[in-house]
């Protein structure tokens, strides 16, 4: 029972670091993005490309992937908030000057996750690529296995977690952004610049995303569908934490990564999707707006 726990925690990780940003656009721009999953797998491909350019550096502090690999992050995560605030101002912008409706954002949200999605496969192609060959190495402790890796993984997440969590309460930025979450009109009556909150939105939330992206490619493969499947777990945390509450969506991030474990385990690997979607109905029927969600 203790692996599944430390498996299900692995796994909501991944969900966690990709369903902030989705919550946070969700909560600021008034839609859910469905591109947050391929900026995920771009984010992976942009570090992959950048680690490829410096070749192998061998292994870092018991990781079985190298330095290239760990300088290539930053570049990446870079690159992707570059491409995420284009593809703002390109269409995003453009519809929310024009009053679009939340369902033009939608789809055109929809729109740009089929464009990278195809554009990774035009430059990279369908097979699985790898940041390394290696074996990874694990740890086992009072019966549990845990790779090095994942314990990363867990740790990166954490701080990042934590990192929000004060930047959001403590800093000024992250007080705008909550009022703006809000109420987006009255806090512009109130000075506060809401296209600059938008930009940082973007930025936070799409580095999230590509940090999900390289720490997903350090434990498994990367394929041009890693962060699309992805995205229905990060949408079900979403709504079984309640959309309106960032902590509760992290709290929705764990349950669904223990549910997806506890399928696998107890169950079959193919109902794997299937469980996410049994997550979101049992906890709807007891608490229709989430467990941490308020009424719209």
């Amino acid at each position: 029972m203790m692996q599944l726990l430390v498996d299900g925690i692995v796994a909501a990780s991944f969900i966690t670091l990709g369903v902030i940003g989705l919550s946070m656009v969700f909560n600021i721009l008034n839609f859910p993005s469905f591109a947050q999953g391929d900026q995920i797998t771009t984010g992976a491909y942009m570090a992959l490309a950048i680690a490829t350019l410096f070749g192998s550096a061998g292994s870092a502090g018991g990781l079985s992937v190298g330095w290239c690999v760990i300088i290539a992050l930053p570049c990446a995560i870079v690159l992707n908030s570059l491409l995420a605030l284009g593809i703002d101002r390109a269409i995003y912008r453009q519809l929310r000057l024009r009053g679009a409706s939340r369902i033009s954002m939608i789809m055109a949200s929809f729109g740009v996750s089929l464009m990278l999605r195809n554009v990774i496969v035009m430059f990279a192609g369908q097979d699985p690529h790898f940041f390394t060959f290696d074996i990874q190495p694990a740890l086992r402790f009072w019966g549990i296995r845990i790779a090095v890796n994942e314990l990363i993984v867990v740790g990166v997440t954490i701080v990042l977690v934590l990192c929000l969590h004060l930047f959001l309460s403590r800093t000024t930025l992250g007080k705008s952004m909550r009022a703006v979450a809000e109420n987006p009109s009255l806090a512009r009556v109130n000075g506060i610049d809401v296209d600059r909150v938008i930009r940082w939105t973007w930025i936070i939330g799409t580095g999230l995303a590509t940090v999900a992206g390289v720490l997903l490619g350090f434990t498994v493969q990367l394929h041009p569908f890693m962060g699309f499947e992805l995205l229905l777990p990060m949408f079900a945390a979403l709504i079984v934490g309640g959309m309106t509450n960032i902590y509760g969506v992290l709290l929705g991030a764990l349950l669904i990564g223990l549910v997806e474990g506890l399928t696998v385990e107890y169950l079959a690997p193919e109902y794997r999707q299937a469980a996410p979607f049994a997550a979101i109905i049992l906890v709807l029927l007891f608490k229709p707006h989430g467990i941490f969600g308020e009424k719209a």
